[in-house]
């Protein structure tokens, strides 16, 4: 192999030194290879690509590869001829070799192959691939190609009985030529037969649903407006969503990424198939629009015959209805529609919801307008046809529903109305919160809309403030091991600030109380209007120091004793200090605080760890207000996870200051 040293040499002076070395004669009969995840020759132009450590290979120059494969696929040996189509799908993905083959016609061949259709199965899908590969480098246009040889792959993709690797490559190929140009646009969409594509993608073949997939994406992507909705149109009717639900979606297997890329493309195509109507505004002059917009106010009110009302009277009845459903500009209501997006797909959706939950339309009234929930993310439409090519985030609950937008709309309508009456806030943050609960919903990719609306309905309000707190700890005490170690040291203070806090509070709870010394524990009957009776007027005592346990629960005796009399409530707040074999001090909390509270000293004064959630809540606000005051200098700071390295000590500590001669 060639060294270091000799890397500015001609590239042919090196192939002739390897040939040299190895005694092969002829070295413009050969050629080096290098690996780069397939075998490629190495040019003048890609040599410098070459990295340290790769393997070289002295290989057949690429013409004479293309000529020797050029002969073996016109052999009158059927052998010959498939081994030969079988190594040109191989080499045929270097560009040097596809460039040396096309210049002598090769792929002239191949589609005569195809065009005359007399070799068998393995023989035809090698010639596909092969012609796949040739032109995937740019080198032959595809608007060169017969409608002959169209009609052909055309006929493999829509015929019931062909082989499944000839149809996967043909549909491959139908699909680059459909994203080609507009023309081949055309043609394709008139040789192809969609029933056909449709079947395919109910075959359990995750190769073949996810090409005829890609093929249905590219027609339409590329197809114009009108063609656009015909397709549309047709496979509306043709139940498509059905198919995907339940053949690939609900199927056995996992949806593969190259499927999800497909599914996100036709959820942002079928929604930014909406856009014309969320960008038309309102016409306040268009009767029909009008009357759609009087039919959504008498739909939720049982208005009274208007024949004998004044004119002023019907339109101040008119405004109070409209102000109700929730327009902003109840006097004229077709303005909050002006405004575009949302435009008509707002009238669309309300018009939806009053006609098919005509009960739960009366019901709503919010006060913000019906459009905000339109303007929030009901779902990402993502970017403009043809735009990602790498996009893969589709919802499964897109391919659930008929006319999801509207049903969503439905759900998020009355949700909008029961988060106002929770929050009675600011249009600003009921917006945000209303967004907040859609979007977090949406991102737990529910696979229905039942799912949906029982997951949105259980994130409320209060759920969101919980998620929100959390999520904001989480950032401003982050997980970096200084911070943990800071909060490991600052533990053992602030669990002793919550005990003394605890032993305090025995003070003062009850009709027992801890002596100053924390020797005894007083106890005693006093009135019942007596609130923190001195310790002097209890009578009765413990010593601390011959307390055996402190009991909780079902384990208490007087609880034991009301086996199966006592409730849960009662269970949890129940405590005894046991100091004697037969003896006991047995409590009942008036709460649950309270329960902690004297738990937790009961502990401390027997020298036991805490353990109640009140602590351990307790210890979590303090931690997390001690971190944020120790962090405050160092806002917008980045927290290194490792200290940083202590340097080495100095040669020599001659810089040091000698006080001692200063001194004499």
């Amino acid at each position: 192999m060639p060294q270091q040293k000799d890397i500015k040499k001609p590239l042919s002076a090196v192939i002739k030194e390897v040939c040299d070395g190895w005694n092969l004669s002829g070295p413009d009969h050969h050629a080096l290879q290098y690996a780069d995840g397939v075998q490629t020759y190495i040019t003048e132009s890609n040599r410098l690509d070459i990295k340290n450590g790769c393997i070289l290979r002295l290989t057949k120059a690429p013409g004479c590869c293309a000529e020797d494969l050029y002969k073996g696929i016109q052999s009158s040996d059927s052998g010959v001829r498939c081994d030969s189509l079988k190594q040109l799908a191989n080499v045929s993905t270097d560009v040097t070799f596809a460039q040396e083959f096309i210049s002598r016609n090769g792929h002239l061949l191949l589609v005569k192959i195809v065009e005359e259709a007399k070799e068998p199965p393995l023989i035809m899908t090698h010639a596909l691939s092969s012609f796949m590969e040739l032109m995937v480098h740019g080198i032959v246009s595809w608007e060169n190609l017969s409608s002959v040889f169209i009609k052909k792959i055309a006929s493999l993709v829509n015929s019931k009985v062909s082989d499944w690797s000839i149809q996967q490559v043909a549909l491959d190929i139908l699909e680059s030529m459909v994203l080609s140009s507009h023309s081949l646009f055309l043609q394709v969409k008139q040789e192809v037969t969609f029933e056909r594509l449709l079947a395919h993608l109910q075959v359990t073949n995750q190769q073949i649903q996810t090409k005829a997939m890609a093929l249905l994406m590219a027609l339409l992507q590329t197809a114009g407006d009108a063609d656009r909705q015909e397709l549309f149109a047709f496979l509306a009717k043709k139940n498509l969503r059905q198919f995907i639900y339940k053949n690939i979606i609900h199927s056995s297997g996992a949806v593969g990424d190259e499927m999800a890329h497909y599914l996100y493309v036709l959820q942002s195509v079928s929604l930014n198939h909406l856009e014309p109507r969320m960008r038309t505004p309102l016409d306040c002059y268009s009767q029909d629009q009008r009357e759609v917009l009087h039919a959504l106010r008498q739909a939720a009110f049982e208005t009274e015959p208007e024949g004998g009302l004044s004119s002023e009277r019907r339109r101040s009845l008119c405004a109070k209805e409209f102000r109700k459903l929730g327009f902003s500009n109840n006097s004229n209501p077709g303005q909050d529609l002006v405004r575009s997006p949302p435009g008509l797909l707002a009238l669309d959706t309300m018009e939806y919801f009053s006609s098919r939950y005509p009960d739960a339309y009366s019901r709503v009234s919010p006060p913000p307008p019906p459009p905000l929930l339109l303007e929030t993310s009901l779902l990402p439409g993502g970017p403009p046809p043809g735009s990602s090519e790498t996009g893969s985030d589709y919802h499964p609950i897109f391919f659930s529903q008929d006319r999801l937008m509207e049903e969503l709309f439905c759900v998020c309508i009355q949700l909008l109305n029961k988060t106002w009456k929770e929050m009675r806030a600011t249009q600003e943050d009921f917006d945000k919160v209303v967004r907040e609960q859609i979007t977090r919903t949406l991102s737990s990719k529910p696979s229905s809309l039942e799912l949906f609306k029982n997951k949105v309905n259980v994130l409320n309000y209060s759920e969101i403030l919980k998620l929100r707190q959390t999520e904001r700890l989480h950032q401003e005490e982050t997980l970096a091991p200084p911070v943990l170690e800071l909060k490991e040291r600052l533990k053992p203070e602030l669990m002793e600030l919550i005990r003394q806090q605890r032993l305090n509070r025995l003070y003062k709870l009850w009709y027992c109380r801890l002596s100053p010394n924390h020797k005894v524990l007083h106890y005693g009957d006093v009135e019942e209007d007596s609130e923190n009776p001195p310790i002097e007027l209890l009578q009765e005592k413990i010593p601390v120091a011959d307390i055996k346990a402190l009991l909780t629960g079902k384990d208490c005796p007087h609880m034991k004793d009301n086996k199966g009399k006592q409730t849960k409530e009662v269970l949890d707040l129940a405590l005894s200090i046991t100091y004697d074999v037969e003896y006991s001090l047995n409590f009942i909390a008036s709460s649950r605080t309270d329960f902690c509270l004297w738990t937790d000293g009961l502990s401390a004064l027997l020298g036991r760890g805490m353990s109640s959630e009140a602590m351990r809540s307790e210890l979590e606000i303090l931690l997390s207000m001690e971190i944020k005051l120790r962090l405050l200098d160092l806002d917008n700071v980045q927290i290194p996870d490792h200290a940083p390295p202590v340097p080495h000590p100095p040669t020599n500590y001659h810089f040091c200051y000698d006080f001692s001669q200063a001194e004499q």
